[in-house]
């Protein structure tokens, strides 16, 4: 659908800039990614059976890949919903990252990093509808439940067939034996 060719490549457009950006330049994102990082650190630390890198300049440029990749693929239309559930996980941290408004005391600086915030909510917000979008095919999940029902419907119509067959036989065996005890005079 048209309209998919368009909002997919305009969606995905902040997020190629600002991840080649953000690969150009990490230095400048570090200071506010440090106490998220962190934060993701140690409760990965905890999960997980390996070793998390606690470098925070690694993270932001391992966020800022994940972006352009996925946000080329995604306006390109190649795996878009993957790529947009990528973009949305990727977006969650940058903006906890990026935009603590709460945490600011400057009335200035508070509103432009609230409206950063309310910006990428909204940008999730579309992400998650492209997740979910099958562009009017039917889901995996629907798919997976008509094959199914499908699958039940012909097993027991094999199986009415088979019993009828069978009750057949058990007739035609029993006509059979009732005629060779006949025939054989007991």
């Amino acid at each position: 659908m048209l309209v998919r060719r368009i909002a997919r490549p305009l969606l995905a457009s902040s997020f190629v800039y600002g991840g080649v950006d953000t690969l150009r330049n990490p230095g400048s994102r570090v200071p506010g990614a440090k106490p998220v990082v962190q934060q993701i650190a140690e409760a990965a630390q905890e999960q997980l059976p390996v070793e998390v890198p606690q470098d925070t300049e690694q993270w932001v440029k391992i966020d800022a890949g994940i972006k352009v990749g996925a946000g080329v693929l995604f306006a390109l239309g190649r795996f878009p919903r993957i790529s947009a559930l990528a973009l949305a996980a990727s977006i969650v941290p940058t903006t906890l990252a990026g935009h603590r408004f709460w945490e600011d005391t400057d009335d200035e600086k508070k509103f432009s990093n609230q409206a950063h915030f309310l910006k990428n909510a909204g940008l999730l917000g579309g992400l998650l509808l492209a997740a979910v979008d099958t562009e009017g095919k039917p889901s995996a999940g629907w798919r997976v439940r008509r094959a199914s029902d499908k699958a039940i419907a012909a097993a027991e119509a094999n199986y009415e067939k088979a019993s009828k067959k069978a009750a057949k036989a058990q007739k035609k065996a029993a006509k059979q034996a009732k005629s060779a005890k006949k025939s054989v005079g007991v």
